[in-house]
């Protein structure tokens, strides 16, 4: 009986072997239909399928738009960094060309001034409180520099150096509130003939040097030049301070005052030459007198 059961066993475990054979042949066969339960058995699958990977796909989506957003940062944080090297870099570019243009127009003067000994030096420190009073200079007297030298830019005369150390000195500005500040000059007037007087002072308001002591029944255009006459061996004649602008009647009817522009910009100094004549006759003190 038992070997009956045993039997009946195994052949109902070959039977089952045999059928799943022939379902899994059935089944990977090519055929143009898919079985009923095959439908629903891909289709259930297909479900499941979309139902994962809907978040998962949304999860990706955003992990990367994170992703996308941290490098755009980062990029944008280097480009800036970049606009602001460039910025810099060609605010240096424009300063540079700027000092080597005054520094070529100071060599341009320098060949002008040919019969002049002159030294070329740079404006390290200036007093906001009396930017028009004074400016100090990288040179002193190891390079030659003496008090009441003339004083000159590219574009003219600017003042005259008012003390000296070893290694520096202090040069006084035309423009500077001293009555004691006074620079003879010369101009050529409407009869070809040379007028002179005296730089004596500078009109804050309206930016001129007052030049002081023309005889009042002398004519002069506006745009005649004005420069040192060399009368008093101080200064080299024939620097250039400026161009008329208008004659202004003194209080007294005898004599007139010429408002002269400077031909040098006081506000902006960079580059300065010192200059004295090539036979130095020695500087003597100008306080209360005329050059």
């Amino acid at each position: 009986m038992p070997q009956f059961f045993l039997n009946k066993r195994l052949i109902i475990l070959l039977i089952s072997i045999i059928l799943l054979v022939a379902l899994i042949g059935y089944s990977i066969r090519e055929r143009g239909h898919l079985s009923k339960p095959e439908q629903f058995l891909k289709d259930v699958v297909g479900f499941g399928q979309t139902i994962i990977s809907v978040p998962a796909n949304s999860v990706r989506d955003f992990f990367g738009s994170i992703s996308d957003i941290q490098h755009t940062y980062t990029e944008n944080k280097k480009l800036k960094a970049r606009i602001d090297q460039l910025s810099q870099l060609s605010s240096e570019v424009s300063i540079l060309k700027d000092d080597n243009d005054k520094l070529r127009k100071i060599l341009d003067k320098k060949d002008d001034l040919s019969a002049y000994t002159t030294i070329q030096a740079t404006v390290i420190a200036r007093n906001p409180d009396q930017w028009y009073e004074h400016i100090i200079i990288n040179k002193g007297k190891t390079s030659g520099i003496k008090e009441n030298m003339a004083v000159i830019t590219s574009e003219g005369f600017v003042g005259k150096v008012k003390s000296v150390s070893a290694l520096y000195s202090t040069v006084e500005l035309l423009s500077a509130v001293n009555p004691k500040n006074r620079i003879s000059a010369a101009l050529i007037g409407d009869q070809k003939k040379a007028i002179y007087g005296t730089i004596e002072g500078y009109d804050q308001s309206e930016k001129v040097l007052l030049l002081k002591g023309i005889p009042y029944d002398l004519k002069i255009k506006k745009g005649v030049s004005v420069f040192t006459s060399g009368l008093a061996d101080i200064f080299p004649k024939g620097l250039p301070i400026g161009t008329v602008e208008k004659l202004v009647p003194d209080e007294n009817g005898l004599t007139q005052t010429a408002y002269v522009k400077p031909a040098a910009d006081f506000y902006d100094i960079e580059h300065v030459m010192v200059v004295k004549s090539s036979v130095d006759k020695g500087m003597t003190d100008i306080n209360g007198g005329g050059q």
